[in-house]
């Protein structure tokens, strides 16, 4: 058996192994929450978790002064389509110029890719938003997954795993890889402080985010090996 463990990792390189045993958690665990967001009744894990955001008897009034509701407000639109667009836009124009057209390819397919996964999701799940709170962003959409937390994951790790390949070092490329999962979280954050998603909503989210961002990377990586050796 232990020998067949070390054939199997020495044919498959470790980043690419650590990607799909993650790929596999975020799929269970977007399973698990699904099952959750079904449900009739929302989740004491969920009810609890919200509330926590809200001053004691006062579902409308969100914890902290009014320039943390603002600052939270500005956090939350590093998720939105328009920010994210414009982020891509940006750096698939600067990759063109660059001469990295496989790089431009593979940040479109990942980010149009997980705005499209995220849509079927919503309407497969079918949630509305909690009405536990009041909201303090306007949406229009279904609530399951959240949108924002799924695609600021998907746009920020996609793009931090190209600057990190590009770093001169290792401390550079861990910088650019935290910093995409920082801000990955603090968008899903602001979306339950703001009243908007419930928990679960933001969770599953980002496992199917992570999940999505780090299957494009396996391919984008595959794919480029395949093309060195043509």
């Amino acid at each position: 058996m232990r020998d067949r463990l070390a054939l199997l990792t020495r044919r498959v390189e470790f980043p690419v192994l650590m990607a799909g045993l993650a790929i596999a958690a975020g799929l269970w665990g977007f399973v698990e929450l699904a099952e959750m967001a079904r449900a009739s009744t929302p989740h004491g894990f969920d009810t609890s978790i919200l509330l926590v955001f809200r001053e004691a008897g006062r579902p409308d009034d969100p914890i902290g002064p009014r320039w943390f509701e603002e600052a939270v407000r500005d956090i939350t639109a590093l998720g939105s389509v328009s920010v994210l667009a414009l982020i891509v836009l940006a750096s698939v124009a600067y990759l063109v110029m660059a001469g990295k057209r496989f790089d431009a390819i593979t940040v479109i397919i990942a980010v149009a890719g997980g705005q499209i996964l995220s849509s079927l999701l919503k309407l497969g799940i079918d949630r509305p938003r909690p009405d536990l709170v009041a909201h303090l962003a306007d949406v229009q959409t279904l609530s399951f997954p959240s949108g924002h937390a799924m695609l600021s994951a998907v746009t920020y790790l996609t793009l931090g795993s190209l600057l990190a390949r590009a770093a001169d070092s290792r401390r550079t490329a861990i910088f650019f890889l935290s910093l995409a999962v920082l801000l990955a979280l603090l968008v899903g954050i602001s979306r339950v402080y703001l009243g908007v998603h419930w928990p679960s909503d933001v969770l599953a989210g980002w496992c199917a985010g992570f999940a999505w961002a780090l299957a494009c990377w396996i391919a984008a990586r595959w794919i480029g090996a395949r093309r060195k050796h043509l």
